[in-house]
């Protein structure tokens, strides 16, 4: 075949996207709305700012594809914050090459820097019900490196393996890789998946083990109510003991009309170590956050935050309540 024709043939097949997304946050407590770490949405306070513009060009596997996906803006910054030469890769959300081999319903493979499989919210904020993300979202991994196999047993049962080089990191931190499951059900009402995470993660440590487990569900319990909850329970191994956390979300939406919904979100988050967070402390986080649609390639979101914890962590203080308006343009 002609390289002019097998070039116009890739141009029909590829999928090109994007979005600019921009927010004002107001909190009286300073110019940052989380905690060092957090904050991929709604990161600085009292100034309008570009939380992320993104990229996405996809050819589905048939049988080989690839999706890219470039991002800038306090988001992914705050998202690649942790690799050994951020600069490299922040403007790098997902790049993976697939291959779908012909056994059973197709087995695929997928290679690469790609989203995580762990949690309930993704990384972009038009793909939640809520415009920020609690804390089991940002204290878990948003995207990872390696491979990925999957396989749909049925029209509702499937499964995932990944060899991982860590948790949420690009360049290894150590010599030790990181294996991650997924057992998932998805129903014509209720989608449940169970997600674990194991392998040896501090740097330069390839002794000493991370163990996590997340639990997901979905209900639609009418054509306008949609419920969702998850749950995560983590362990690392130390030298000098071990560290744990813990925590749960429950989450609603409620369709007002055809551009219009309402969202809840009530979480806890227990990080008695200061692990992961940085403090010993009990999160808990409150959100309310109204959607419109006006147009079909627009999502606006008005959300009220109110956060709490047992340690001063907020500005020396130990609650902060948002107030935010978002703008999500898609092409």
């Amino acid at each position: 075949m002609p390289a002019l024709a097998i070039a116009l043939l890739l141009a029909q097949a590829v999928d090109v996207h994007g979005l600019v997304d921009v927010f004002y946050a107001y909190n009286a407590h300073g110019s940052e709305n989380f905690l060092p770490g957090t904050g991929t949405t709604a990161h600085r306070a009292n100034e309008v700012s570009l939380n992320a513009a993104a990229l996405d060009v996809a050819l589905e596997p048939k049988p080989v594809g690839f999706h890219l996906t470039l991002a800038y803006g306090t988001g992914p910054e705050v998202v690649h914050a942790a690799e050994r030469e951020p600069e490299i890769w922040r403007a790098i959300y997902q790049a993976s090459v697939s291959y779908t081999a012909s056994i059973g319903s197709g087995l695929l493979f997928e290679a690469g820097i790609y989203p995580s499989h762990i949690g309930y919210e993704s990384f972009f904020s038009k793909d939640n019900w809520n415009y920020t993300r609690g804390y089991m979202g940002e204290f878990s991994p948003y995207y990872q490196a390696g491979l990925k196999i999957a396989y749909a047993f049925d029209a509702h049962w499937s499964a995932q393996i990944h060899f991982l080089n860590g948790w949420q990191i690009i360049e290894d931190n150590n010599r030790a890789k990181a294996v991650g499951t997924q057992i998932a059900f998805a129903g014509d009402r209720l989608s449940v998946a169970l997600n674990t995470f194991a392998g040896p993660e501090l740097p330069g440590d390839d002794s000493h083990w991370r163990l996590f487990g997340d639990v997901t569900a979905q209900y639609k319990a009418t054509a306008q109510l949609s419920l969702g909850a998850t749950v995560d329970v983590g362990r690392q191994d130390r030298a000098k003991g071990a560290a744990a956390w813990h925590g749960a979300g429950l989450f609603a939406r409620l369709a007002l009309n055809q551009k219009a919904a309402l969202a809840l979100r009530a979480e806890y988050y227990d990080d008695a170590d200061g692990f992961l967070s940085g403090t010993p402390q009990l999160l808990k986080d409150g959100t309310v956050t109204l959607e419109l649609r006006p147009a079909e390639h627009l999502v606006l979101k008005l959300e009220g935050r109110f956060d709490a914890s047992d340690a001063a962590v907020f500005a020396s203080s130990k609650t902060q309540a948002l107030a935010l308006a978002s703008a999500v343009a898609t092409f």
